[in-house]
């Protein structure tokens, strides 16, 4: 029987945690974590830390914009990749990660200041627990890590942001399905959730659906971004972003 890890006044402050920030966007892990980031490696999150080797320094602690690694595991295959953003104490951060919770029966939500706990019995984060925001809880998972992935340079809040803005900006946005989901408690990074048949009550004609609104970039911030050295931009597209993203931000979603 494996020992007890944690007090239990621990894991009753960790599941009174409050819930993650979800937002609405149809973004994979991997793009999202390169954006907040900076390492620069392409491919599915799997293999991030074999292609971090010789590139970029990796260990088994936590560092504030570092890249969380997860093995695949159970029903997640390909792996996770996520950011680190904030070291509460030496068992727990928040970190910002795309495409971990099932919200409404919809994947591919960014959520924010997402509590992890390092559930190993060396304290070396190579098995954790991950706040899963359907539950309002943490998730009964233990999710095996490879590790930690440290970036050359820290990005700075504001260059992640522009750097997520233009990919979101190329980001098609997640849509509802016509069949309904089926809930699990966990399952980041599936390759194909499992779904019910939807009822058909009768033939309706097909509607066209309505346009996706998001970061509606202009013609002239979108070609500067394709220019753009690692995303060292000018002052004054990093002011039309940020007034972009405030007024994405003010408009109301539905998630």
């Amino acid at each position: 029987m494996r020992k007890m890890l944690l007090a239990p006044a621990f894991f009753a402050l960790a599941l009174a945690a409050s819930p993650a920030s979800a937002l609405y966007e149809g973004l994979q892990c991997v793009p999202f974590a390169r954006a907040m980031t900076g390492v620069t490696i392409y491919g599915d999150a799997h293999t991030w830390w074999e292609q971090a080797e010789g590139r970029f320094e990796r260990g088994n602690k936590p560092k504030v914009g570092a890249v969380m690694t997860f093995i695949p595991y159970g029903n997640m295959r390909l792996g996770h990749v996520a950011a680190v953003r904030k070291i509460v104490d030496n068992r727990t951060l928040l970190i910002s990660h795309a495409n971990w919770s099932t919200i409404d029966g919809i994947r591919g939500h960014i959520e924010e200041d997402v509590r992890v706990i390092d559930v190993s019995e060396d304290n070396d984060w190579s098995r954790v627990r991950v706040w899963y925001t359907p539950n309002g809880a943490l998730g009964g998972n233990e999710w095996p890590l490879h590790g930690f992935i440290y970036p050359q340079k820290v990005r700075k809040e504001k260059e992640a942001r522009a750097a997520l803005a233009a990919v979101l900006a190329r980001t098609p946005p997640a849509r509802l399905s016509s069949q309904q989901a089926i809930f699990r408690e966990e399952g980041p990074e599936r390759t194909a959730p499992r779904i019910a048949p939807a009822k058909i009550a009768s033939a309706k004609p097909v509607q066209t659906p309505a346009k996706a609104k998001g970061f509606a970039l202009s013609p002239r911030l979108l070609a500067e971004l394709e220019r753009a050295d690692d995303f060292a931009l000018s002052s004054s597209l990093l002011a039309e972003i940020d007034k972009k993203a405030k007024k994405e931000a003010k408009r109301p979603r539905k998630s």
